[in-house]
């Protein structure tokens, strides 16, 4: 795994020095505000963001969780879009980030009451190991949350396996709520959180054949994956 997680380094080091970073808040906010909504960030929670790049949507939760101990961490491989999440955080008391690979988590056992990753668990080349260590540092009773645009319900999303620079992992709902219920978590569920931006009448980019696709995608929508620690007995 220490050579995917090295191949995730350099490719998103190479990311935000492109200021592709920076272009995650405007592509995938319309889909993370349903996911911020169901979560029901509280004041006084701990909240981690995985895979946060340079932090748009660790910002936003550490001023829903503000008060008390309320504080939110974001943790990404690489080191170049969590310098550009320390830079844009600087007058945020309540934010945290750290680099590191998605199963090494530097804190304790039981200690994050939400976390949340955004188009980013695709990536990880032992989803199960990255499963295990999230719940280790969930708190009993605590959720998770997983939003991805890459499974293989939105048949759109999968052209993009064979155009990233790295490996990436397109599973179905079914094999999702299956992996976290086999890892321990309990009241595993799948849900659909389409795009509502508008479209643009004509499409010109690279992913899609023309604006009919592109709003079959957006209508199909981001797959989110909650699932929770179960209580102490």
């Amino acid at each position: 795994m220490a050579d995917a997680d090295e191949k995730l380094r350099v490719e998103f080091n190479q990311w935000a020095a492109d200021g592709r970073g920076e272009e995650m808040e405007s592509h995938h906010l319309c889909i993370a505000q349903p996911m911020f909504q169901r979560m029901a960030l509280a004041p006084g929670e701990r909240v981690l963001d995985l895979g946060c790049g340079t932090g748009w949507a660790t910002r936003l939760a550490a001023h829903s969780v503000e008060g008390g101990p309320g504080m939110a961490v974001g943790q990404d491989i690489s080191e170049e879009m969590i310098a550009r999440a320390r830079a844009a955080s600087v007058d945020i008391e309540n934010v945290l980030f750290s680099t590191g690979a998605a199963d090494e988590i530097p804190w304790r056992e039981d200690y994050f009451h939400k976390i949340f990753s955004i188009e980013s668990f695709y990536y990880y080349a032992d989803q199960q190991a990255v499963l295990r260590e999230l719940l280790r540092v969930l708190a009993p009773g605590g959720q998770l949350f997983i939003l991805i645009n890459l499974y293989t319900e939105n048949p759109y999303s999968l052209r993009w396996v064979k155009e990233l620079n790295v490996p990436v992992h397109a599973r179905s709902e079914k094999e999702y709520v299956k992996m976290l219920s086999e890892i321990g978590f309990v009241d595993a569920v799948s849900e659909r959180i389409p795009d509502p931006t508008p479209t643009p009448e004509t499409y010109s980019g690279k992913w899609f054949a023309n604006a009919e696709e592109l709003r079959d995608f957006k209508r199909i929508g981001a797959l989110l994956l909650v699932a929770r620690k179960p209580p102490e007995k």
